[in-house]
């Protein structure tokens, strides 16, 4: 495993993090997700990041029990706070009730006394930026959370947020984007004002949700189980990952991804990691299986030649729009 500073912070994560979205509390058991965490960390994996929304909260207590008894020190917790935790009018969103509340939930899920970084999960645009910044502020000054980082937020957003947070005396130093071969909209505005102000991207969907597996073939039904599989058999052709001339071109992958000496899982994952703005690539495994195959891509350096002829295959398929940063949510 290698290791790379969070930012221009001092915090040093694994550049592999293992996320438990969709996975833990949802798809597998205490048992598994244990199995899974204990594999991460003998794989040299520091990193762990989830959510308190992920499963309805269970994502992070199985964390938290699966973690228990490891040197706190020796790991970095990630968790995050924004969408829906409950039924009420203020079990979401970033205002300040809200994320005190949610600060303490998860940290009772986490059984920890503090978590390494606090993430805003999403821009709140019902509740102002300066009692946000102001309550992740006392959050860090409590001893609770040790840095403030954002995920999706625009580049307009995340000036505003450092500023903020700079008066404040804490220090915002993440964001954590959807990112990967097939979608890239940080690139042209996001990754350049990081770089400028400091932020480190902590990327998710670095395998497009299984796409870049190659597991999708072009007119075939989709394996069972898998994410884009439907009851019946078939794959669900919805989503713009499974498109027929995204699969065919995801395909024409695999030659590189063996001349690289990886599997394409693994490729997808080191093909992130070249990009020096990014600390650190979330996985998702639901066997410790998984996990042995993605960690293959830490330490992985890629020719230029061969990211030119990725760039070649993938050509127009590619998403590149700046505008389309916001992955979930729409601005009033």
């Amino acid at each position: 495993m290698e290791y790379r500073k969070l930012g221009n912070s001092g915090l040093y994560v694994s550049e592999i993090a293992y996320g438990n979205w969709t996975t833990h509390g949802e798809q597998i058991g205490q048992d598994a997700a244990s199995s899974c965490v204990r594999t991460a960390l003998d794989l040299g994996i520091t990193t762990f990041d989830t959510a308190d929304a992920y499963a309805g909260t269970r994502a992070e207590s199985a964390l938290g029990a699966a973690l228990d008894g490891v040197r706190r020190e020796g790991v970095e917790i990630f968790t995050k706070v924004y969408f829906p935790t409950g039924e009420g009018r203020n079990d979401r969103g970033l205002s300040r009730k809200h994320i005190m509340e949610s600060i303490n939930g998860s940290l009772a899920r986490l059984r920890t006394d503090y978590v390494d970084l606090y993430q805003a999960h999403r821009y709140d645009y019902e509740t102002p930026l300066e009692e946000t910044m102001q309550a992740f502020a006392d959050v860090v000054r409590a001893g609770k959370a040790l840095y403030i980082g954002v995920s999706e937020w625009t580049p307009d957003e995340i000036r505003r947020g450092a500023a903020l947070a700079k008066e404040l005396g804490i220090q915002l130093i993440s964001n954590q984007p959807q990112y990967n071969m097939l979608w890239r909209v940080i690139e042209p505005e996001v990754v350049p004002l990081s770089e400028e102000l400091g932020l480190g991207q902590i990327v998710w969907s670095p395998i497009a949700q299984g796409v870049l597996t190659g597991k999708y073939v072009p007119g075939a039904g989709a394996p069972a189980a898998s994410r884009f599989s439907t009851d019946g058999g078939g794959a669900k052709t919805e989503h713009r990952y499974m498109q027929p001339a995204v699969l065919e071109r995801v395909q024409e992958l695999k030659p590189l991804a063996e001349e690289a000496g990886l599997s394409m899982a693994a490729f997808a994952v080191a093909w992130v990691l070249q990009n020096k703005n990014v600390s650190a690539a979330i996985v998702g495994a639901s066997r410790p299986e998984q996990l042995k195959d993605n960690t293959t891509a830490a330490g992985v350096v890629l020719e230029p030649a061969l990211l030119d002829k990725i760039d070649g295959i993938l050509g127009d398929v590619v998403e590149r729009d700046p505008a389309k940063v916001e992955s979930f949510l729409e601005r009033p």
